[in-house]
């Protein structure tokens, strides 16, 4: 699923996801036969985990009670509820109210099954895709959703969104083909995650939209509102305090309640959603019961700063979860499109002035202690040691294309920390810098060629991730860049990002085990000049969007993974993005009146999605305040 750039992120945050891409799906008959055979789900490479009469994931707590209301806190601010444009800010969690036709699995790696679809079917050339609906599906209000629903959002997405254009962009129509079916038809074969994509499809109410508002006036799909629009999921808006929170509630009459897929999931008969400026007050606000959960807090704060009363008592635990996907990378991300930055030897030198670790000392307290090394960190999609087999083939085709580090040393980010590592490092940092053009005079460093003295602005949205940034700046000092850090509201900061207005940010590109189609949207050419894509980088290098293909149409999990491997390589020689660090463990600190799965899924926290209300739990804590 796409929303927006932001609000993508925003919804697989409140999810507990780390990625919401990469299906791919399982050839079910010959391409040769004429005969049709659907299935009730897609899978990646092999067989689904879960066959067609199955009760519920095994993951879930069948018997989760229903109630209760969770309040989760976010920085930023919203202005519009249409979750099926770019424009505005889009509220956090509209997801919530969204169907799509298949829904993922928790416990797999790319694997999906029938939600508004009730089961799917492709040739073994993958090109096309269909999907028959179930027809019990309704609206809120009590509409049927229908083919024609499908068709209408496809069509509106494809020719309005810049995401969906480019996302969608092999797809080359859908037709209904049968009563309550659907067909995508492709401009290329041997997609294998195009029909996953399209299962990740969400489907907008075409009468509602084509529809007139409580006050007679006609609806614009393409224009932003606080009208809280029509759905079809779990949840539906109750409430909405225009840029403060949103409250969700849950749809008791749901048309989906008894769906396998459905049970034991989404339990909260209320998700209140609050804005907060920055981190730092959600804290208080948690700390003071204004909302339940701590999501995104520091390792200071996790070590030092959970003394107050609430923890004392045991009203507020500390819990911690793990996860086998792949770790994302996070780091700081430089804008090709700034000539400054165009020199991989100029991101290389800011990489060596990095002193990661004593950043981790200083303001982390060792927790942060691993430095991401890769795109696809802690999976076996990482590249570690030299490339062999498969994937040397691959680098060997674009041999003198690519830094000959590829071929000959392991990527391993600069060790700083101690006085002498950092003052080699540094001298190391100068002297590419000089080799890239550029040369301390009078204290700045200066482009030998235009005069152009090197200043740098890091553009943040919250106040929390400023000590970051003011721990960089004096080594960055020491070597003649003048650093600013610039903090602004969230939607000058959309607004900047989406036009690409900026030297430095803060960037985190999640990856599934099965990357894919997505690739294209991080790092591909064509999507680098794109307004609110998500190749922020603004990378343009025709051997990454070559590899990008090969990992596409891959054909097995092997030739899957050398693939990723061969990309892997090229983007950390490029020094595309300085990395920063990872954390296996997931923290999830919160007030003692939830439960939840004993043990998690492999692939996701399942926050809030497999949570419910503890009412036992929630009484003790309120007769221990």
């Amino acid at each position: 699923m796409i929303l927006t750039r932001r609000g993508l992120i925003k919804t697989a945050s409140l999810l507990g996801l780390s990625s919401l891409s990469g299906f791919k799906v399982l050839s079910v008959v010959p391409a040769a036969a004429q005969e049709r055979v659907f299935v009730h789900g897609n899978s990646i490479y092999g067989k689904l985990k879960y066959p067609a009469d199955f009760k519920h994931f095994d993951y879930v707590n069948p018997d989760a009670p229903p109630g209760g209301r969770l309040r989760i806190g976010t920085v930023g601010s919203f202005d519009s509820l249409n979750p099926f444009i770019i424009k505005g800010e889009q509220a956090a969690g509209i997801g919530y109210i969204i169907e799509t036709l298949t829904t993922q699995s928790f416990d797999e790696v790319g694997s999906e099954y029938g939600l508004f679809a009730e089961s799917t079917y492709h040739p073994d050339d993958y090109s096309l895709v269909s999907f028959r609906l179930r027809k019990e599906a309704r609206w809120h209000d009590g509409a049927p959703m229908t083919a024609e629903d499908a068709i209408y959002t496809f069509n509106f997405l494809k020719e309005n969104h810049p995401q969906y254009q480019f996302y969608y962009k092999n797809v080359q129509k859908v037709e209904q083909t049968g009563d309550s079916e659907i067909t995508f038809f492709f401009d290329s074969k041997g997609n294998r995650e195009l029909p996953g994509i399209m299962g990740q499809a969400i489907v907008a109410p075409k009468h509602y939209w084509e529809g007139t508002n409580a006050q007679g006036k006609k609806r614009d799909i393409s224009a932003t509102t606080l009208e809280p629009p029509l759905g079809s999921g779990q949840y539906r808006i109750k409430t909405v305090k225009p840029g403060q929170s949103i409250i969700f509630e849950r749809v008791k009459d749901y048309w989906g309640n008894s769906l396998p897929v459905n049970i034991g999931t989404n339990n909260f008969d209320e998700i209140e959603i609050i804005y907060f400026r920055d981190r730092n007050i959600i804290f208080e606000a948690f700390k003071a019961d204004q909302v339940d959960i701590r999501l995104g807090g520091g390792s200071k704060e996790w070590e030092t700063q959970y003394d107050f009363p609430a923890y004392k008592k045991g009203n507020v635990i500390k819990t911690t979860f793990y996860t086998k996907d792949a770790e994302p990378m996070q780091g700081f991300v430089f804008n090709l499109r700034k000539p400054k930055f165009a020199d991989p030897r100029v991101r290389q030198a800011f990489n060596l002035a990095y002193d990661f670790e004593g950043r981790m000392r200083i303001l982390s307290f060792g927790n942060y202690n691993k430095r991401t090394q890769s795109f696809f960190q802690n999976s076996e999609l990482a590249a570690t040691g030299l490339p062999q087999g498969r994937e040397l083939d691959i680098l060997t085709e674009f041999k003198g294309q690519i830094p000959d580090e590829v071929f000959t040393t392991e990527y391993k980010n600069p060790v700083n920390g101690t006085p002498q590592n950092i003052r080699d490092n540094l001298r190391k940092a100068v002297g590419l810098l000089k080799e890239a053009g550029w040369s301390i005079k009078s204290n700045a460093l200066t482009n030998d060629k235009t005069g152009e003295v090197m200043s740098i602005e890091f553009l943040l949205d919250d106040p929390g991730f400023e000590d970051v940034a003011l721990a960089f700046k004096p080594s960055l000092e020491r070597i003649g860049i003048k650093v600013t850090v610039r903090t602004i509201d969230s939607a000058q900061y959309e607004n900047r990002t989406r036009d690409f207005d900026y030297d430095v940010i803060t960037g985190l590109f999640a990856q599934s085990l099965s990357p894919g189609n997505e690739q294209r949207e991080f790092w591909g050419s064509a999507a680098a000049d794109r307004p609110g894509s998500r190749n922020s980088i603004g990378i343009k290098n025709p051997v990454v969007d070559k590899i990008i293909d090969l990992i596409i149409f891959s054909k097995s999990r092997e030739e899957l993974v050398a693939a990723t491997r061969a990309l892997d390589r090229v983007l950390l020689w490029n020094y595309y993005i300085l990395p920063d660090f990872y954390r296996a463990e997931k923290w999830y600190p919160h007030w003692n009146r939830f439960g939840f799965p004993e043990k998690n899924p492999d692939y996701s926290v399942g926050f809030p999605t497999l949570w419910w209300w503890d009412d036992a739990k929630a009484k003790a804590t309120a007769a221990n305040k």
